[in-house]
């Protein structure tokens, strides 16, 4: 088995005193796709702001591709918090599909994409260009590039916005309820895409109500509750054979 992409270790927040992650510990493989399932509140979105040091944690650590995120480790060894500016050299290994869209509504489909690899990867025009084209043909949305968002359906604009999040060529995405803010007959566009890449073998986070896709695309499936993870284990174990009863409650509502 292949060394994690990322590892979460005992990782807490508080915010105000209130405690909404309590010790998270969890492994990402390279090419793996996992589900966080869980009630609203339960931390979900909290941790993958804390991956993404949108948030800086309590207590614990993150560490992607053997580094830690948010610090760096001094010649004696003693750990030094991150610049501002030195996260976001961090957060260019991290691609992150947000409820809402988050486009430039001046700009072009195309020109929202090329954007990152100009300016974060220093690509040339023409090669932003063309990676940006390359990226709308992957999310089926090539006759699109030179639309505005507010032209756009709002599935096709979360499609932009995974195309948006691959341009940098991440190491681990992460997408936070990346459906919860469309009508139910774009949701399937968007997770039609999703499985695409975890197919492809991208290595993915996901916190999602949509279960169909997390039983059907997921390889590991982790359950939330109160700041913790309560279980975890492969689609089928969680879904069908629960062992916690939290875990099985949520099944029975959620599930139809």
């Amino acid at each position: 088995m292949n060394e994690p992409v990322l590892r979460i270790n005992a990782l807490r927040k508080q915010f105000s005193g209130v405690e909404v992650l309590k010790g998270i510990d969890l492994e990402v493989r390279m090419g793996e796709t996992v589900a966080i399932l869980g009630s609203s509140g339960s931390g979900k979105s909290t941790l993958l702001r804390c991956v993404n040091c949108l948030e800086i944690p309590t207590g614990g650590s993150v560490w992607l591709d053997g580094e830690i995120m948010g610090y760096r480790r001094e010649r004696n060894g003693a750990l030094r918090r991150l610049t501002e500016s030195q996260m976001a050299v961090q957060r260019r290994k991290v691609g992150m599909v947000f409820q809402n869209f988050n486009l430039f509504p001046h700009w072009t489909v195309l020109e929202n994409i090329a954007d990152g690899p100009r300016s974060v990867l220093h690509l040339s025009k023409s090669d932003a260009k063309e990676r940006g084209m390359a990226l709308l043909t992957r999310v089926g949305l090539q006759d699109r590039a030179d639309a505005y968002p507010r032209q756009l359906s709002g599935g096709q604009q979360q499609r932009v916005a995974i195309a948006r999040a691959l341009a940098l060529e991440p190491a681990v995405l992460l997408f936070d309820e990346p459906t919860s803010a469309l009508d139910p007959e774009n949701v399937g566009e968007v997770t039609d895409v999703m499985s695409a890449l975890a197919e492809s073998g991208a290595t993915m986070l996901v916190v999602t109500h949509e279960l169909g896709f997390a039983r059907a695309a997921a390889d590991r499936a982790v359950f939330m509750h109160d700041g913790v993870i309560l279980e975890q284990g492969t689609p089928a174990d969680v879904f069908d054979h629960a062992r916690e009863l939290r875990t099985q409650e949520f099944m029975r509502k959620t599930l139809v």
